[in-house]
């Protein structure tokens, strides 16, 4: 048994809202330069819908992720070898521009500038990448709060999955719509599909926290990374001839702090802990016969920290004694393993995807106070939960591989949780049965509802700093910015190019900048150098937020 760590994250869908501020803040610390106009490395997506790039699901079309060949061996979609060779310099599976969207700006000076006249000057789009005109007809979430959805859900690769099995299951008229949103980004796997494709070996899996990384130094831009993620959430920057991808911040995680995505996520919906898993057995957990059968192959892989064997075993193999604590008192492994309700995105992927998904409750919740009823009652919610807005079916295709059992059980401990409390809120004599109905006991079902609806900062991340004598192995070397002059390759700034004097994605050495994250004194002059990365939330550097007005204070 080879004990491993690997950095994980959670999502809770019922609190997600939608308003992007996570894609916002993510675009600002990593992608605000030239050549990743269209890149989004978090993205929020409206499901259902297309997604972002246009149907990535459709594996059958873009060939990602592994399949198993007829000796029941892991094998690229892609092919052997041999076959990828071929298509080294042409592969005809990528994901084109169309596919993601043509970026644009507006013609703001025609706004600003034209001469005084009867008609109102309008600033037209014009591409970022050619400079001309342009028509805006797709972006990253096009299907945004189901907007046309009548006319183009049908195109959602689950929905046709779902309705070729039950066309009543899906429809899309206005009393049986349904929505909810889907934040996300690179799911840092187990078993990466991206950096089996790379031809050159410039992905890389870090072996202290499971984080993938580019190493742009070996990067030669043969894109079979884009091709070989089934998320296609590598991107190709045509500025700089590279692959980049999300890099899970590892300048913040390295010091504790949790990525931008989740430090400014508006709903608190993030989770970020560590598992423990047993790297001996990915490959063969990854092989599967049955695609229902990976998500619990992946459980299993998942291992009990608290267990001594299993700590004696990640000493082991390197993992510190304050990385094993960490791995306690995770709130990934608490809401994956110990109270099963947090699943996978597509593990027939094969990849063992690191990013979980606590599936949507609320809309049968709306639903059936609208209709008059007692929405938190236990046997009210458990009848309705066959009848969700939101097919089980849905839910099944993207987290279970179709496996409704397995989401209809969340979804029954998510519906006694809210059951419950809502007993203990109004100060009546909770009912053990209702957790006992779902396999919990009355403790356990607090516990779970303290993490999903009321955990504090240090509960929902559970982040072991990097050690001070890896500091210096840690530094940059798989950084997507890490080209030519840093960020953007030319004169930079935190606030996108030419914007300030150039800004690295680390300012301070990995000692200063610990000190300065957890120094009880506010850092010193900021200015020049504020950027959604390295800052903490401590001091208020001028420039920061709009001066007040006359008389404020």
């Amino acid at each position: 048994m080879k004990v491993m760590a690997q950095l994980a994250m959670v999502m809770n869908l019922d609190k997600c809202i939608g308003c992007h501020t996570c894609s916002v803040t993510c675009k600002q610390a990593w992608t605000n330069r030239a050549g990743t106009e269209y890149v989004w490395f978090n993205n929020v997506e409206t499901r259902p819908g297309q997604g972002y790039p246009r149907r990535y699901e459709d594996q059958e079309r873009w060939r990602g992720g592994w399949r198993l060949n007829k000796r029941g061996n892991l094998e690229l979609r892609t092919g052997g070898r041999a076959r990828r060779l071929l298509s080294i310099f042409a592969s005809p599976v990528q994901p084109e521009l169309a596919d993601y969207y043509e970026p644009w700006t507006y013609d703001y000076r025609t706004l600003t500038e034209a001469p005084l006249g009867d008609d109102f000057p309008v600033a037209r789009p014009k591409s970022l990448i050619t400079g001309e005109d342009t028509k805006v007809t797709w972006s990253a979430n096009w299907d945004d709060n189901l907007g046309g959805t009548s006319e183009l859900g049908h195109l959602d690769p689950v929905v046709e999955k779902v309705r070729r099995e039950s066309e009543e299951k899906i429809r899309f008229e206005l009393e049986r719509t349904f929505m909810f949103y889907l934040p996300r980004i690179c799911e840092h796997c187990l078993n990466p599909s991206c950096m089996a494709s790379c031809p050159s070996g410039a992905i890389y899996k870090r072996s202290e926290d499971g984080i993938v990384l580019v190493d742009q130094d070996r990067c030669r831009g043969w894109r079979q990374c884009v091709t070989g993620c089934p998320y296609k959430k590598i991107y190709f920057n045509h500025r700089s001839g590279k692959a980049e991808k999300c890099t899970f911040c590892y300048p913040r995680v390295e010091v504790g702090l949790p990525t931008v995505c989740a430090e400014t996520c508006v709903g608190r919906l993030r989770y970020l802990g560590l598992f423990l898993y047993d790297a001996d057995r990915v490959t063969a957990a990854a092989a599967t016969p049955d695609p229902q059968d990976l998500y619990e192959a992946q459980l299993d892989l998942m291992l009990d920290p608290a267990d001594p064997e299993v700590a004696a075993a990640a000493r082991a193999g390197g993992v510190p004694d304050d990385w094993i604590d960490a791995a306690r008192r995770s709130p990934v492994y608490a809401l994956a393993k110990t109270y099963r309700v947090a699943l996978p995105l597509h593990p027939e992927y094969r990849t063992m995807p690191m990013v979980w998904y606590v599936p949507p409750l609320s809309p049968v919740v709306d639903l059936l106070a609208e209709q008059g009823h007692d929405a938190e009652d236990r046997a009210t919610l458990f009848g309705a939960i066959d009848a969700l807005r939101i097919p089980v079916e849905y839910l099944a295709e993207l987290f279970t591989a179709g496996r409704t059992s397995t989401v209809t059980n969340v979804l029954r401990t998510l519906a006694a949780m809210r059951s419950y409390m809502r007993d203990v809120t109004l100060g009546r004599d909770p009912d053990p049965a209702v957790p006992a109905s779902v396999g919990l006991t009355e403790e356990s079902l607090y516990a779970l509802y303290r993490l999903l609806a009321i955990a504090k900062y240090d509960e929902r991340y559970v982040i072991p700093t990097a050690h001070a004598e890896q500091a210096h192995d840690l530094e940059e070397i798989g950084c997507a910015l890490d080209v030519d002059d840093g960020p953007g390759m030319y004169e930079s700034g935190p606030f996108g190019e030419a914007s300030g004097r150039p800004v690295p994605v680390a300012v301070e050495t990995f000692q200063a900048l610990k000190q300065r994250q957890t120094s009880d004194t506010p850092p010193g002059d900021l200015s020049g150098r504020v950027n959604l990365l390295n800052w903490d939330g401590n001091g208020r550097p001028d420039g920061l937020f709009p001066p007040p007005k006359d008389g404020a204070s």
